[in-house]
């Protein structure tokens, strides 16, 4: 493992969007987005990505040059339609309207269609707690997990996102419907490493901490086992129905990850005076006695970031090599 700073890793992501004749603007925001997600430490959806998305505009499943497309407004909520544009600038479009709805009308809803990956999904609520709302938002996927009781991989990962602004940095709930997203899975592979808790399934049905094995088998173990695979269920129902979207099922049988669906939601912050001393409280209680090690979702965040700018953002060699010859 290697480090190298921030302005190096942001010009590459930049040269290279250039050379795939993206805007200025927008290979701009795409490199930022990426450099930050490694910046944050999700290095699982920031430069260990950044190929897949790269092989996807070669392919055409992204459209570098699609702006998305309102397509019906009822009040505090909207349906937009991606049309197939980079999905984390899709993503981060639908998030800023769902701010200024929020604002205006005190919450939002804004259902989008027909999107990509998003990448990060917990940038969007980064995204919302700096502006002051509350957010939850999430998205399907293709299927790569099994549900409880079954072997073939027909539920998608749904990441779900809960973000709360808060003085000390905002408090972010980033997560997966698998014990562990299949970027992460790459990460523990790529560094030769295994799970510290148990991931997946192997060949025979047991439960393995091999991410080579549950990534090739797409046997991820969902959170909570019978609980999580309900939650992907319900959030795979909610993502397509209130954008018209495509579902897991219709995703999985075009064979590749487009076409997805996603949901912002935001609340101003401003309707809920207590909201400090309630935070306040829950983190207080929570923590407990001094001597143990607790942290609320999105804490250890801002200390990764300080680190990786002072000391330089950790990158895999190979990838970093793959990034350089691009």
């Amino acid at each position: 493992m290697m480090r190298q700073n921030y302005d190096n890793l942001y010009q590459e992501f930049h040269r290279v969007l250039l050379k795939l004749n993206f805007t200025v603007q927008k290979a701009e925001a795409c490199a930022t987005l990426f450099a930050n997600n490694s910046l944050d430490g999700v290095y699982s959806h920031g430069l260990n990505r950044f190929p897949v998305f790269v092989d996807y505009v070669n392919k055409g499943y992204v459209n570098k040059d699609a702006e998305p497309s309102l397509t019906n407004s009822f009040g505090s909520l909207e349906q937009w339609d991606g049309n197939l544009g980079p999905g984390m600038l899709n993503a981060q479009f639908c998030m800023d309207r769902a701010i200024v709805l929020a604002k205006e009308k005190g919450m939002a809803c804004i259902a989008l269609k027909n999107t990509n990956h998003w990448m990060r999904a917990g940038a969007y609520g980064w995204q919302a707690a700096n502006a002051g709302c509350i957010s939850i938002n999430f998205t399907n996927t293709i299927g790569i997990m099994p549900p409880w009781g079954g072997k073939n991989p027909v539920l998608g990962n749904n990441p779900l996102v809960i973000a709360i602004p808060y003085q000390n940095g905002p408090i972010v709930l980033d997560m997966a419907m698998s014990q562990y997203s299949y970027g992460k899975l790459e990460e523990y592979e790529l560094k030769n490493q295994e799970l510290p808790y148990f991931g997946g399934f192997d060949g025979d049905g047991e439960l393995t901490k091999d991410a080579k094995t549950i990534r090739e088998l797409k046997s991820t173990l969902p959170i909570g086992m019978w609980k999580g695979s309900g939650l992907a269920i319900m959030l795979d129902l909610l993502a397509s129905i209130l954008s018209d979207g495509k579902s897991t099922a219709a995703i999985t049988k075009t064979g590749e990850e487009k076409s997805i669906s996603q949901v912002f939601i935001c609340f101003d912050e401003k309707l809920f005076p207590n909201s400090k001393s309630i935070i306040d409280e829950v983190i207080a209680y929570t923590k407990g006695g001094a001597n143990e090690d607790v942290r609320y979702p999105g804490e250890r965040t801002l200390k990764t970031r300080e680190e990786n700018l002072k000391l330089g953002i950790p990158v895999d060699e190979k990838m970093w090599e793959k990034l350089l010859s691009m």
